[in-house]
């Protein structure tokens, strides 16, 4: 399927789901129904009702410290009601009563919903690496990255101190043959100090020989780290990986047999990638070359797909596939996914023709409202093909420059990558993992289908 939203929920989930919505509207019609005479008292308990209601949905999916603001807040939700109650009508037990109903109903509103979307919300899959720390790991360091994080940070005193082997990268030497020799040597286990490029290269190679992979982040960006939900300031912390030895297992994706752990764009960023000054000056070579390629003299961009639902789409200047979707902001360089292991690619493309028509979606946007654009597409698949009429198109392979014969074919790998992170790791990641989770999810299952993931 393209959309997880089109898969059915159970039974059970969509009854909790229906329970939590009915004791929402049942407390609204309550509090009316008390508060009738009183406007003013009738606005403010409704009110207090709303916050309660944000505060148990962040109590029943957060983690902390979130969740105590959520029962921070359905505290103050009911502090509201009881003093409108108390301050309507007179008698001490009719306002004990209607409280005590109201805190019934609340309790089986907030546990329905915590039913109806306790498999949104299950825990990170991990387990100890099961042969307890690596005893031959090797962290593959490439000393220039990230303006020089690996001498900045010790961090092959660091590995030293950890019994980690460390081979450094030096001009002239091949990554992926420092990578092979190091397995042909004995390691159990591989790391990689380095940006997303070196992450996807040497990933692939434990991958090929059942090696788990450990993510250090010493890049200048650290997409993949970030996502993963480890520290991107501190790659000492990442070290760690290598003797706590947690195992969590995430997807990684290919095109046309090639592994990434990020995304591959093609169009116009792709083509902004291969610009030699792009490493030094990001955004200075992409305002210098952005208006020319959308300008009106410019070509139409030789990109053409198919969605899920059959709409062909062509002359795209911008397609981005992911290992698991992003949740796009404002700038679509500056998404982030929640996790990454949901088995799904995610895929968005821009048909603007125009820098009218660009400047129109970027607006849109800002707003949060880009699926509402025709310039917009945006879609999950566990496969997806681009096609080009000249036989061959640039990418941006996990922010490396390569020209690649189309049709490009891309595939997602459920769980195919495992790595060790550090124990603080799996909090972290699981609290991110709740982020994901919006109250429309519940009225999604209540009407038997299973919430769209938007990371």
């Amino acid at each position: 399927m393209s959309d997880a939203s089109a898969e059915r929920v159970s039974t059970r989930r969509r009854a909790a789901a229906v329970v939590s919505i009915l004791c929402f509207v049942l407390l609204a019609l309550m509090l009316v129904g008390i508060l009738f005479r009183s406007a003013n008292h009738l606005v403010f308990s409704l009110l207090g009702l709303c916050v309660a209601a944000a505060g148990g949905w962040w109590m029943v999916t957060e983690r902390m410290p979130r969740r105590a603001f959520g029962i921070a807040g359905v505290a103050v939700g009911l502090v509201v009601i009881v003093v409108t109650i108390a301050r309507a009508l007179v008698g001490a037990d009719r306002v004990a009563l209607r409280v005590v109903l109201i805190i019934v109903v609340l309790g089986v509103m907030l546990a329905s919903a915590r039913a109806a979307m306790v498999r949104n919300l299950h825990r990170l899959d991990v387990r100890v690496f099961a042969d307890g720390a690596p005893r031959r790991a090797v962290l593959l360091c490439n000393p220039w990255s990230g303006g020089g994080k690996v001498e900045r940070f010790g961090l092959v005193e660091l590995a030293a101190q950890l019994g980690v082997e460390t081979v450094l990268l030096d001009h002239g030497l091949d990554l992926e043959g420092l990578a092979r020799d190091a397995v042909a040597r004995g390691a159990d286990c591989l790391g990689m100090a380095g940006g997303d490029g070196s992450q996807a290269l040497v990933a692939s190679i434990a991958i090929e020989h059942g090696l788990p992979f450990v993510c250090v982040s010493a890049g200048t960006r650290n997409h993949f780290a970030l996502d993963l939900g480890l520290n991107r300031d501190d790659p000492r912390e990442s070290m760690q990986a290598f003797r706590d030895a947690v195992e969590r297992t995430v997807d990684y994706a290919t095109v046309n047999g090639r592994l990434f752990v990020n995304n591959v764009s093609l169009g116009v960023y792709a083509q902004i990638v291969q610009e030699e000054s792009y490493r030094d000056a990001k955004l200075e070579t992409t305002k210098v070359l952005l208006p020319e390629m959308l300008g009106r003299q410019s070509e139409p961009f030789d990109l053409q797909f198919t969605t899920p639902n059959g709409e062909e789409v062509d002359g795209a200047i911008l397609i981005m596939v992911s290992n698991n979707p992003y949740v796009i902001g404002a700038l679509p360089d500056n998404a982030q996914r929640l996790h990454l292991d949901s088995g799904k690619l995610g895929v968005f493309a821009v048909t603007t023709r125009t820098g009218a028509e660009a400047a129109l979606l970027f607006a849109a946007t800002a707003l949060g409202q880009q699926r509402r654009s025709r310039y917009w597409h945006e879609f999950t698949a566990t496969s997806f093909e681009a096609r080009s009429r000249s036989g061959d198109a640039f990418a941006g392979v996990d922010g490396e420059a390569l020209h690649l014969p189309t049709p490009l074919r891309f595939e997602i790998h459920p769980r195919g990558l495992t790595l060790l992170v550090p124990a603080s790791n799996i909090e972290t990641a699981e609290r991110r993992r709740a982020r994901d989770v919006a109250i429309r999810d519940l009225v999604t299952v209540a009407s038997g289908h299973e919430p769209r993931r938007r990371s």
